[in-house]
């Protein structure tokens, strides 16, 4: 099957569409793709994506009573619809779980008004029906990191297939600059993302919501080039084969950094440590990894890296008051001359 093409998703339309489907597939036993992806105005590529996430979903977030929906290509099959029609009982801490999150989808800026409205009323209900169950919903409550209309002029772009201006700080290399974006798809990892083809570097990226110091909604339309969709659920940043690759070994202090960041190997060294090995398409960017490790990593290669890193240490150590850049730091080097992260005694009391 032919990869996904990129079309502008908004998250609140699509969880419409997928609710709706849910009652059309009822309706519906063996329905042909063709002709359900033909009904909701969508791709089969689409509608496929989205049976994939169906089977996820159910009246418990237990994992139990799940839809049962599959398909061969060509038909689509619910095998539970009868179980899942039950009258839905929630547990006191499901009641909590769904109260907590209603309230918080319901003050997301650029929801529309009549879901909004429609959003209310069904927390009511559940309130009514939860009754003291639902009272330390009450005493919980999630905000939103995005300010200033970020997120809705986003999520407003999305949905008007309209190209976005922004100005973006980069915290790995500490410059704000303007792009003009092409938005794809809002993405919460942690932190909110918009996954957008930029038009100044000419490829995919993401930028994180809180970091765009200002945006405006341009009259251009966004026209992002056909590319598949990338899985994020298993990390946000995803190197490609073609990216450089960086070696960096770590001391038993820094093995995290094999949690944190994707890798092609981690090497177990004798004194319990990790050669590791990763890919990024901004090296650069490490170089702040290599700060941040300290006496427990040190940056193998490449040189260039390894080289940047060694100055950025010094002109950091300059930077204090009393320490002076030629005199009071040394750099310890292995024997290639690469910078290994540690530092002499006045250095450790930085």
């Amino acid at each position: 099957m032919a990869g996904k093409p990129v079309r502008p998703v908004n998250a609140i339309d699509q969880t419409r569409r997928m609710l709706s489907l849910v009652t059309y597939l009822k309706e519906r036993p063996g329905a042909r793709v063709e002709d359900v992806a033909r009904a909701f105005g969508i791709t089969e590529d689409e509608l496929v994506s989205d049976l994939d996430v169906l089977p996820m979903c159910g009246t418990s977030f237990r994992g139990g009573d799940l839809l049962d929906i599959d398909t061969d290509g060509e038909r689509i099959w619910w095998h539970n619809p009868d179980d899942v029609a039950e009258p839905l009982r929630l547990a006191a801490d499901e009641a909590t779980a769904l109260l907590v999150a209603a309230r918080a989808v319901s003050t997301l800026p650029g929801l529309r008004e009549g879901d909004r409205q429609a959003l209310l009323r069904a927390t009511a209900k559940v309130e009514a029906a939860a009754g003291e169950q639902a009272g330390a919903s009450s005493r919980l409550s999630v905000t939103f990191e995005s300010e200033g209309g970020v997120f809705a002029d986003v999520d407003r772009a999305i949905s008007e297939r309209r190209r976005l201006w922004i100005r973006y700080y980069s915290p790995a290399r500490d410059e704000v600059t303007e792009r003009e974006i092409d938005p794809i798809r809002l993405v919460s990892v942690g932190h909110t993302y918009v996954e957008a083809w930029c038009r100044r570097s000419e490829a995919r990226r993401t930028f994180r919501l809180d970091r765009v110091a200002e945006i405006k909604i341009l009259d251009e339309p966004s026209a992002p080039p056909e590319i598949e969709l990338r899985d994020l659920s298993q990390a946000l940043v995803q190197p490609a084969a073609e990216d450089p690759e960086v070696v960096v070994e770590v001391s038993p202090g820094g093995r995290w950094v094999a949690e944190y960041y994707p890798h092609d190997s981690a090497d177990e060294l004798a004194d319990g440590g990790l050669r590791i090995t990763l890919r990024t398409p901004d090296p650069t960017s490490l170089r702040r990894l290599a700060l941040r490790l300290g006496r427990d990593g040190r940056i193998v290669s490449p040189p260039e890296l390894a080289d940047s890193a060694r100055l950025a240490a010094r002109e950091a150590l300059a930077a204090y008051d009393g320490v002076e850049a030629q005199g009071s730091h040394r750099t310890h080097t292995n024997g290639d001359g690469q910078y290994d992260g540690q530092y002499d005694r006045q250095e450790q009391g930085l």
